[in-house]
């Protein structure tokens, strides 16, 4: 996206006015979990992706 350090202090400035300070590190934490949650997610398919290639190169 090619933004530079300008963009980024402009966004985290207008973050920090619309959610104030108090509510910042509970929106990361939220945030981080919801990325957690997205990344096993994404674990389980792929498990389940290979547990059933197995199961089809076991009934060739």
């Amino acid at each position: 996206m090619g933004l530079g350090l300008q963009e980024i202090l402009v966004i985290a400035l207008i973050i920090l006015l619309l959610f104030g300070g108090k509510k910042i590190p509970e929106l990361m934490k939220g945030l981080g979990k919801g990325v957690k949650s997205f990344k096993d997610g994404m674990k389980e398919v792929d498990v389940d992706d290979k547990e059933d290639k197995q199961e089809e190169a076991k009934k060739e």
